[in-house]
């Protein structure tokens, strides 16, 4: 590469020439928004039916595990098939699964749909993510992965602006269906967006590479405990793990718990949830533009402990207010909080990463973190629908503290943990069997014969 290319100038005016990036880059932006109206409609239509919190939350749950089990082999087929299909192929698989919830619902509405439809469909969501994630690097230059990213999680961000107001809006008019058939079709705009790209060969590490899934694609488990196996021979990383193990397990089923707490707690219409939703995306774009910019000044340590005690605070907040301006505050600190410390959690792990690992170091940091999730989410949201939503928010408040007191006590401290130390892409030889190790020994201390 010559010297004129490392000019950040020309560095951003070559993104923005990338055909392939910018129509993945528009077209993902508008499938965003249609899951943004799912996010909204699904509890809604569930809250309709059964007028139950337990059922809202246990549909989550459903989703969750579904997309738990996905992890275990999503990141070694984002590594071996081709991405581009692999991306398409769920792009399809959800336009089919929830464009079924409208048309259903207008013959019979049944409840079961909604859990067999949200099942499948968190299969492909979880595929696609993990996908999503390593097909940037092949559509932009290694040196423009963060400013890619970075125009993503914006674009991103907007869409759950707009979304979430919209699709309380759709919903209060033509009820919760109709949003839901939005979403839908924003996955078949989605799919003829990703019909008109290319993208890069995945490079490969050489044959002989234990990592290489060529030696392990007879077994996909073997992925996911190839990841994992990175993952705790990085201490940062595994820090991360550990604590968002205990974050995800109560922050699946917030979306929830604020929509119930908007609704019953607060006696608010459908257009007020969106409203209030809508704050929420922009607690997240707001996030995705000043991340660069915080993780410069502050560090990384810094950013992600500020993060969770951000969401401490924020959700506290929620649990002890009765009015909609400080439900509204507090669910845009929490969304602001939330998503600097993800933006900051996913630069880390695609920085230390090896590009060839990236699906399977993906996969399993989402398939860890998220293994308790389902259960989480159905436990915070039968609480709140028990006992009121002020003592399982002021409960989460304070869990999310105890992590960031606990992370200040790890790597994730540091300023800069990417410039650490960082394990081989080769994993460590395998021990011999425990038999052997005995035979060895006894033939030592028998001696020669």
């Amino acid at each position: 590469m010559s010297p004129g290319t490392d000019d950040p100038p020309l560095r951003a005016r070559s993104l923005w020439s990338n055909r392939d990036f910018s129509v993945f880059w528009a077209v993902q932006a508008l499938s965003e928004a249609g899951n943004a109206f799912s996010l909204v409609a699904v509890p809604l239509l569930v809250l309709h039916t059964t007028g139950s919190a337990a059922q809202m939350g246990l549909l989550t749950a459903v989703a969750g595990a579904a997309s738990l089990l996905t992890g275990l082999v999503g990141g070694a087929w984002a590594d071996r098939y081709d991405r581009r299909r692999l991306l398409m192929l769920c792009d399809a698989a959800r336009l089919v699964l929830y464009g079924a919830i409208p048309v259903c619902w207008a013959l019979n509405p049944r409840i079961w749909l909604l859990y067999v439809v949200m099942g499948l469909a968190s299969v492909f969501e979880t595929l696609f993510r993990i996908t999503y994630v390593t097909a940037v690097p092949n559509l932009v230059d290694k040196d423009q992965i963060v400013a890619a990213n970075g125009r993503l999680e914006a674009t991103n961000a907007l869409a759950y602006i707009a979304g979430p107001a919209l699709a309380g809006v759709v919903s209060g008019f033509f009820g919760p269906t109709a949003a839901v058939a939005i979403n839908a079709g924003s996955f078949g705009i989605s799919l003829l967006g990703l019909a008109l790209i290319r993208l890069r060969p995945t490079e490969r590490p050489p044959g002989d590479d234990p990592y290489s899934t060529a030696t392990r694609a007879r077994d996909p488990r073997s992925g996911f405990r190839t990841g994992a196996a990175f993952l705790w021979r990085t201490p940062v990383l595994r820090a991360l793990t550990a604590l968002l193990t205990i974050t995800t397990f109560l922050s699946l089923g917030m979306t929830d718990v604020f929509i119930y707490h908007l609704r019953h707690g607060l006696g608010q219409d459908e257009h007020t949830v969106g409203y209030v939703l809508a704050l929420a995306g922009v607690g997240t774009c707001v996030a995705a533009a000043a991340a660069a910019g915080l993780r410069r000044s502050w560090g990384f340590g810094r950013c992600w402990i500020g993060s969770m005690t951000l969401c401490a605070a924020a959700t506290l907040g929620l649990g002890t207010s009765g009015q909609v301006p400080v439900a509204a505050a507090t669910v845009f600190l929490y969304s602001f909080g939330m998503a600097l410390a993800g933006i900051c959690s996913m630069s880390l792990r695609q920085e230390v990463t090896p590009d060839h690992l990236l699906g399977r170091v993906t996969s399993a940091f989402w398939t860890i973190h998220s293994s308790l999730a389902p259960l989480g989410a159905a436990l915070l949201t039968a609480l709140a629908g028990r006992l009121g939503t002020r003592g399982p928010l002021t409960g989460v408040a304070l869990v999310f503290l105890a992590v960031a007191v606990a992370a200040a006590f790890t790597p994730i401290r540091r300023r800069h943990p990417e410039r650490t130390a960082v394990p081989s892409a080769h994993p460590p030889p395998r021990r011999p069997a425990r038999r052997a190790d005995r035979r060895r020994r006894s033939a030592r201390r028998a001696g020669p014969r």
